[in-house]
This record gives structure tokens, C-alpha cells and sequence, in this order.
């Protein structure tokens, strides 16, 4: 059966159908090939601190060099890396990339629930942690398979004697450092002092191996391990690559990275595709600031920026956003999550620039579609699949639906990953046939774009972040008090969507304030409910199946 593809006919003229998915052996290619061309131009900036790719190729080089002398790691073996958006984070990532480990990609904002379930289920050897967040570890480290902790504070790399006021403020004036005890515990720059005593072991590394685990949830509620290739990633860095590629000037592009790169949209279209262009990724540490955020933005002459609807939202909503200079300005890409219609309207206004949706998942490394740069306007689609990409819409037996029709999009691609880490069976359910099931019910037109009409899941989407149901209901389910509980996701203006929590108590002196409060020590800012209700009972079938979608509707107390 011949599979239609009506979206190349729309095509962007400079855009080709099919993309080289072996130019490229692995990441570190790509980096070598970067270091090598662009050796003098700047990689990194952040808190006024730039590092060039001559800078990068020696620090992950010395990185690398103590992974595999110091502390006899193999390929293959996992490291976890735990850090906002610092300096340290690109020098690890790639460190370890060089020496053939597996990066696990950790939020630094975990409770200790969470990061010790991760941390056991990819079975990692070694964690890289910034100060900040090491209490955190510290309460769970010796229930994990984790041997070696290298700690970072968020000054370290930006030289003297900026490195020493910004630790001190941190510790000691702000007091955002809480104290910990990790014995045996290694500081990032002794290692990176040990490492450039003795070069790296050479690693030879091929198109499927494991770059990266990246965790997402699933419809257990248990976070599950995506197992991204060097293949998979490089894929889908060539096809962003291919479809950029007429606005880019070589060596000259500033990207302005907010979303954290422990974020596998800012990993590959950020930190990946930037460093193809020899371009610089100015790293915001913290965007939730808005106001710091944006004299940053003011002192920047940045040509691309990528987001999620509501820190597109939050800049416009900040004051002076408005009078940045946006001359250089000219791509804006979002994702995550979908764009409302007014947000880009109102960006575009102020930026004179469009702003542009994409699609994708973690599984799928994460670029599926995007649109056309040249839209005059925002468009309301996810966009048209990317080079080397097929998208279907399937009924409930797999079966392909045609032009207008609604199905759950399926994605076909050298993006799409390797499996879940150690779950088969999980596996086989996201992956059928070689199409990956999203769960997003969606249609397309006779262009090729396509668009989400809802979902088919219950996961909740949480300013880009995948929130399920059934974690929260598991953690909320451990009070004492609750009888039953359900998670839904409904309307939010700031996050595109919030967690709102139903509850019949047990104990009818359970209030909001203790459950607010149990949620607080078990689950990450995102994934805590902003919504607590009370019910007599939940709405149920017949066979006892909670009825999500009426919960989602107008409280009704108890």
C-alpha cells in the first residue's frame, strides 16, 4: 500500500523531503565538527560568562578523561546530570557523551520520591548535582546503585572572582543552598583539574547506541525511560537543521536557551541544533525571574528564541519586554505545549517576528512537525511532518484514516525511539507496527498540515510538561484521610493546564492545607495540584471506571 505524503508539496522551497541520517556516527561527531570550525567563536554564555568551542572541546574532554581514568566507568554505564541551565550542564553532557556514557537527564527539581525511582530504575552509576539540590539526594542516595557524586555550585565555572561572589551570595546572603552531607562527594572543578592530568580513552561509539535516557511518564503514573540514540537524536537535529537552514548565517546565530536542557526541546533544538550552526546558546538559569530575565534579553542582540506558551506569555506580561530591540530577531519556535492564538498575535505585534509551532514527544526526540518559518501569522496547525517523517491519523484498530478524518497522529520515523528502558511491554503498546502512538487524537488537511483536536489520554499538560493522573493519585492516596482521589487536568490561563484534585475523605477533618502540603514533600512544582475539591463520591461507570471528564467540570462541594 503506497503511504500519501500531501505535505511535501507544500513544502518550503529550501527544505528537502528526506534528511542524511548517517552523516553524522554520533553527537560527538557533530561536536568535534563544531569544536574544529568554530574554535574561536563563543558556544556558551551565561551570567556573563562565555566559553568558546575551543573552551567546550577541552572542558568535556577533560570531563571524559575522569569518567573513564579516575573513576573507571565504561560505556554504556548511566550518569545522571542534575543541574538548571549552567555552564556545567553542556560540559557534562558532552564529557560524558565522550567517554560513551548514557546521560539520564534529571529534573533539579525532584522530590526525593521521584529522583530515587529514577535514579534505581536506569541504574546509574554516577550523578552530577548542584549544590542546591544535594540535600535532596542525600536523603535517598544509599537506596540507589549510585557510586560516585560529583557537586557543582552555580558559580563554578565563571572564573575569578565572579565564581566566589556568586557561590557566596548563594549560600550565604540568598540562602538557597541548604546544607547536606554526601561523603566522598567530588567538586566539579577538581574534576576537571584530575581529568586534564591524562587524556580520554578514545571510545568508539556507533548510531545505536544510547545517548540519552530521557524520563516521561506513561499511563502506569511510573516514569518510564525514553532510550534516545545517537541515531535518533542526530536525526532529528538534520531535520530542524534542514528546516532552519535557509534563515541561518554559520557562526553567527544567538538562541536564547530559557527551557531547561534537562528538557529534551531545549536539548535537541537548542543546545544540538545550535552547535551544528556554530551558533551560541545564551543559558537563562533562571527564566521564572521575568524582570531578570528580560535586562538579560535587553543586553543581548539574540536572532532565535524557543519557548513554551507561557513563558511566551510571561515576557509579554513583563515590563520593558516591549522595548527590547528585536531587530535581529527571526525565529521564534514553540512547543511543548500548544500556542494560544493570542499570545502569538500579541508576539508578533511586539517582536514583529511569527511565532512558530511545532509538535513532538519525548519518544520522538521530540520534533515531529513544525510550520513553515514563513508564515505571515500564526496558523492554529502543529505544522507539516518534518523531512524523513511520516504522520498518519489512525482509528482504534490501527487503521489509517484519510484527509479530514479524526484519529490518534501516529508518527513514523529515525526519530523515534530505541524503546523504553527495560519495559518491553510498554514498548510495544506506544509502538505498533512501527508507528508511535501519541495519544493526541488529531486530523489533516489537504496540505498536509496537521492538527490536535484533543486528547485521548488523561495526561495533563503542565506548561510543557507531562503531568499523569495516576502518580498523583498514587502519592495523594498514601494520606491518611482519603478514602478516594482523582487527578484531571483543567483550563488554565498561566499553564495551558493545571492539576485539579478531587477527594472523598475518609477523615472529615482532612483540609486543603494538609493535602496542599503532602504534595509539596512528594511531588515536583509542576505536578502539585492548584485545584483540591471535595466530593461525597466520584462519578463512575457501571464497571467502577472514574468518569475524568466530569470531574474537569464546575466544583461541586461536598
Amino acid at each position: 500500500m503506497q503511504f500519501d505524503r500531501p505535505w511535501l508539496a507544500t513544502y518550503p522551497k529550501s527544505v528537502p523531503a528526506e534528511i542524511d541520517v548517517n552523516a553524522y556516527s554520533s553527537i560527538v561527531a557533530v561536536l568535534r565538527e563544531a569544536c574544529d570550525t568554530y574554535r574561536q567563536k563563543p558556544a556558551f554564555t551565561n551570567m556573563g560568562k562565555t566559553i568558546t568551542y575551543d573552551e567546550l572541546d577541552a572542558l568535556s574532554a577533560n570531563f571524559a578523561s575522569y569518567l573513564l581514568n579516575d573513576l573507571k566507568l565504561k560505556k554504556g554505564d548511566r550518569i545522571a546530570i542534575m543541574l538548571p541551565n549552567l555552564l556545567q550542564y553542556p560540559v557534562a553532557i558532552f564529557g560524558a557523551l565522550r567517554a560513551g556514557l548514557t546521560v539520564v537527564n534529571t529534573n533539579p527539581m525532584y522530590t526525593a520520591r521521584e529522583l530515587k525511582h529514577q535514579l534505581n530504575d536506569a541504574g546509574a552509576s554516577a550523578i552530577v548535582v548542584l549544590d542546591n539540590f544535594a540535600a535532596t539526594l542525600s536523603e535517598v542516595l544509599k537506596e540507589t546503585p549510585v557510586r560516585h557524586v560529583i557537586t557543582t555550585a552555580i558559580g563554578d565555572l565563571l572564573g575569578f572572582p565572579k565564581a566566589l561572589i556568586v557561590n557566596f551570595v548563594a549560600k550565604h546572603v540568598k540562602k538557597i543552598v541548604p546544607d547536606y552531607d554526601i561523603q566522598g562527594a567530588i567538586r566539579f572543578n577538581d574534576v576537571l583539574a584530575a581529568g586534564a592530568r591524562k587524556p580520554a580513552p578514545k571510545v568508539d561509539l556507533v548510531p545505536d547506541d544510547i545517548a540519552f535516557l530521557q524520563y516521561t511518564g506513561g499511563t502506569t503514573g511510573v516514569a518510564k525511560g525514553a532510550m534516545l540514540t545517537h541515531r535518533n537524536l542526530i536525526a532529528n537535529m538534520q531535520m530542524v537543521s534542514a528546516w532552519f537552514g535557509a534563515n541561518i548565517k554559520l557562526g553567527e546565530e544567538v538562541m536564547i536557551t530559557a527551557l531547561p536542557l534537562y528538557h529534551i526541546f531545549a536539548l535537541t533544538c537548542n543546545c544540538l541544533v545550535f552547535i551544528k550552526f556554530g551558533g551560541i546558546n545564551v543559558l537563562i538559569t533562571n527564566p521564572r525571574d521575568m524582570p531578570g530575565f528580560v535586562k538579560e534579553l535587553s543586553k543581548t542582540p539574540f536572532t532565535a528564541i524557543t519557548g513554551v506558551n507561557t513563558l511566551f506569555n510571561g515576557l509579554l506580561n513583563t515590563p520593558g519586554f516591549a522595548d527590547i530591540d528585536f531587530s535581529h530577531l527571526k525565529m521564534s519556535f514553540g512547543g511543548g505545549m500548544a500556542v494560544q492564538r493570542a499570545v502569538a498575535e500579541r508576539w508578533k505585534k511586539v517582536t514583529g517576528c511569527t511565532l512558530i509551532e511545532g509538535f513532538g514527544m519525548t519518544e520522538s526526540s521530540p520534533v515531529a512537525t513544525i510550520n513553515p518559518l514563513d508564515n505571515a501569522e500564526y496558523s492554529g496547525s502543529i505544522g507539516l511532518p518534518a523531512p524523513s517523517t511520516d504522520l498518519c491519523v489512525q482509528d482504534e484498530d490501527g487503521r489509517i484514516l484519510g484527509m479530514g478524518d479524526i484519529g490518534e497522529i501516529c508518527i513514523r520515523g529515525p526519530q523515534v525511539m530505541k524503546g523504553y528502558w527495560q519495559r518491553p511491554e510498554e514498548t510495544g503498546k506506544t509502538i505498533v507496527d512501527g508507528w508511535l502512538r501519541t495519544g493526541d487524537m488529531g486530523k489533516f488537511d489537504e496540505k498536509g498540515f496537521f492538527y490536535i483536536v484533543d486528547r485521548k489520554k488523561d495526561m495533563i499538560l503542565v506548561s510543557g510538561f507531562n503531568v499523569y493522573p495516576n502518580e498523583i493519585e498514587d502519592v495523594v492516596a498514601t494520606l491518611a484521610g482519603v478514602l478516594e482521589v482523582a487527578a484531571v487536568g483543567v483550563p488554565d490561563d498561566k499553564s495551558g493546564e493545571a492539576v485539579k484534585l478531587v477527594i472523598v475523605r475518609k477523615d472529615p477533618n482532612l483540609s486543603v492545607e494538609k493535602v496542599k502540603a503532602h504534595c509539596k514533600d512528594n511531588l515536583t512544582g509542576y505536578k502539585q495540584p492548584k485545584i483540591i475539591e471535595f466530593r461525597d463520591s466520584l462519578p463512575k461507570t457501571n464497571v467502577g471506571k472514574i468518569l475524568r471528564r466530569e470531574l474537569r467540570d464546575a466544583p461541586k462541594p461536598s
